[in-house]
């Protein structure tokens, strides 16, 4: 005798209930705010992609503004100072000019002194003629210290080779060995910088004391 065909014993109206209940959420928890509808309706992910990108792009904005800000600052203080340079290059000595126009007005009048003959020149003449020319040297000394310019007159001083130039070297006449004797042109110095070494003769050390 057949059997009719059956529901097999595990598979009972309770145990499938049971199976679905298992596959459902269980009642009382919350679901994911990253997985409710709204989150992941495509719509509303558009908006909020594109709200960011909004965002990020204001950002960039602000960034490249500030940047052209910046470039256009340093450009501005480059030129600033290239036309600044150059200035100092066309009119830096023109206090130093303005100074020496004392001085060639004393060397105009020493001349005005001389007479157009030498040989026709009293003793008057010549002795003013002296003294414009000696006036007009102080007045351009005068000149150069205010300028910071510093004149080197080493006579009598050991020799010091970044100031002084030798020319030759002569017994002495009772000067110490590499010490100045005589001083052919006076040097020059501004600050620490020297603009022409003075010419001078140096001693041997024959006949010192």
């Amino acid at each position: 005798m057949t059997e009719s065909p059956g529901r097999p014993e595990d598979e009972t109206p309770g145990r499938e209930s049971q199976r679905e209940g298992e596959a459902s959420p269980r009642g009382g928890e919350d679901i994911p705010s990253h997985l409710t509808d709204e989150a992941l309706d495509g719509a509303h992910i558009k908006s909020l992609a594109e709200a960011r990108i909004a965002e990020m792009q204001a950002e960039i904005d602000a960034q490249k503004e500030q940047l052209l800000r910046v470039a256009a600052e340093l450009e501005n203080t480059r030129r600033r100072a290239e036309r600044e340079r150059q200035d100092a290059a066309k009119y830096g000595i023109t206090k130093f000019a303005g100074d020496l126009l004392s001085v060639a007005d004393n060397f105009s009048r020493a001349l005005e002194l001389a007479p157009s003959d030498p040989s026709l020149a009293s003793p008057d003449q010549i002795s003013g003629l002296i003294n414009g020319i000696r006036m007009t040297e102080k007045e351009l000394l005068t000149v150069f210290e205010r300028n910071g310019i510093s004149r080197i007159d080493p006579k009598g001083e050991r020799f010091d080779p970044n100031q002084h130039q030798a020319i030759a070297q002569v017994p002495g006449n009772g000067e110490p060995k590499d010490h100045v004797v005589d001083v052919a042109a006076p040097g020059f110095i501004i600050g620490e910088r020297v603009i022409r070494a003075a010419m001078v003769t140096v001693s041997t050390g024959a006949n010192a004391d």
